[in-house]
């Protein structure tokens, strides 16, 4: 039978949150926005985590997760910093495009924005700080639970302990939290790695994105906002496989710029690489569960998906989303935010969704990295059909923006 937690020196909120990446950081900064006291523990140093060496990705933010990112108080910093996409385009190896997604035909001022992660994490640290019911501790890393009738307390490493009704694990896809509710997953490598880096191009990217489908995996080019001395800038997301050896990340600059230039369409005029590359490994991973006793999984903690759509975040803030709204109404209520119940409606509203995106993502990775002539047929005159069909055209738009379904926050 559970404990119950005598009243002893510590930290305490009504929520728990182990992980400080964007994830975690968003759904803190909503519940606490909302009357939800909460607290955020991130192994990382805030200040690091800031610099143009640690993470050089971008972030692709759909329709449905800005308005998420809204509800955290962040988005009004960073709509500066934010690139609009107005042009989606399908190609295959450098073919003339085979499907495209255009602003108008939602009646959209983007079908997207590109945000560079660290400003993203900028704008989330600063909201954290000027919420009276949030706080933000980092570095600090979790050593691990213990569970009572009614509450969590979360062990730090530095002797610290931290409870509070509910335990969230955003701490990504190799999720201590996860580990420790004895969580098992499924999943598998792509054999394939992502090298991410940012370039500078002659022309403007007129707020293009480009999806170019390659043998060894998507090419994808992400508009970005001119840099502080007005020099037009993207986003590269190169998937490819083989040795770690023969890898692009290692390339001579010469030879790399030489690749980009062979890949980028001919509008951009010339292309050069513009600080460093990073690589990261492709797996897909999902867990068998998303709850336990008191505690539950959101975003890479719970599943972690190819980047083929760009739907990784937009997917986990999908999750902040539902949880956020059950726990702020159960606040709202006087009930116990760590009740069954509660964790049970947010498994039933998650779960599906994002084993379907898992499986659709997977499915793509699967049938464009692949270079057998009868499937390279198939798939080019499927995306035809797409093109010509504007109904359906307008179904795969709404989904890439997220607003099939997702209404944002109750207030």
């Amino acid at each position: 039978m559970a404990k119950t937690k005598n009243a002893q020196d510590g930290l305490e909120a009504d929520v728990v949150i182990v992980g400080g990446g964007h994830a975690g950081c968003t759904m803190a900064a909503i519940l606490a926005a909302n009357g939800v006291s909460v607290i955020c523990i991130d192994q990382d140093d805030p200040a690091a985590t800031l610099k143009h060496a640690f993470d050089g990705r971008t972030t692709a933010i759909s329709f449905g997760s800005r308005r998420v990112i809204g509800d955290a108080g962040a988005w009004d910093d960073l709509e500066d910093d934010a690139c609009p996409i107005r042009d989606i385009r399908i190609t295959e190896s450098g073919s003339p495009t085979l499907l495209k997604f255009l602003t108008e035909e939602v009646r959209s001022p983007a079908l997207g924005w590109i945000v560079e992660n660290r400003l993203l994490r900028l704008s989330l640290y600063k909201r954290l700080a000027a919420l009276p019911k949030a706080r933000h501790i980092a570095p600090a890393k979790v050593g691990g639970f213990e569970q009572y009738q009614d509450c969590v307390s979360v062990l730090l490493e530095d002797g610290r302990t931290a409870r509070g009704q509910i335990v969230i694990g955003a701490d990504g896809r190799a999720s201590f939290t996860r580990q420790s509710m004895e969580i098992e997953t499924r999943g598998w490598s792509y054999k394939q790695r992502a090298i991410v880096c940012v370039v500078t191009h002659e022309n403007p990217h007129e707020n293009v994105a480009i999806e170019d489908f390659r043998s060894a995996g998507p090419f994808a080019i992400l508009p970005m906002m001119d840099d502080e001395e007005g020099r037009h800038r993207s986003s590269v997301v190169w998937t490819e496989h083989g040795t770690e050896r023969e890898s692009a990340l290692h390339w001579d600059e010469e030879v790399f710029n030489i690749a980009l230039n062979e890949r980028f369409p001919d509008f951009y005029g010339h292309v050069r690489l513009s600080g460093k590359r990073f690589s990261y490994p492709l797996t897909l991973i999902h867990a068998h569960d998303y709850i336990g006793d008191r505690m539950a999984l959101v975003a890479d903690a719970a599943h972690g998906i190819h980047p083929i759509a760009g739907q990784g975040l937009n997917l986990g803030l999908r999750d902040i989303a539902v949880l956020s709204r059950l726990l702020i109404d159960a606040k709202k209520r006087g009930q116990d935010l760590g009740a069954p119940e509660l964790l049970q409606e947010y498994k039933r509203q998650r779960m599906l969704d994002n084993m379907t995106m898992a499986g659709a993502t997977d499915s793509l990775n699967k049938l464009f990295s692949n270079d057998i002539g009868p499937v390279r047929m198939l798939r080019t005159l499927g995306l035809s059909m797409v093109q010509q069909i504007p109904p359906a055209r307008r179904f795969f738009m709404k989904q890439a923006m997220g607003i099939g379904g997702l209404s944002g926050l109750k207030k």
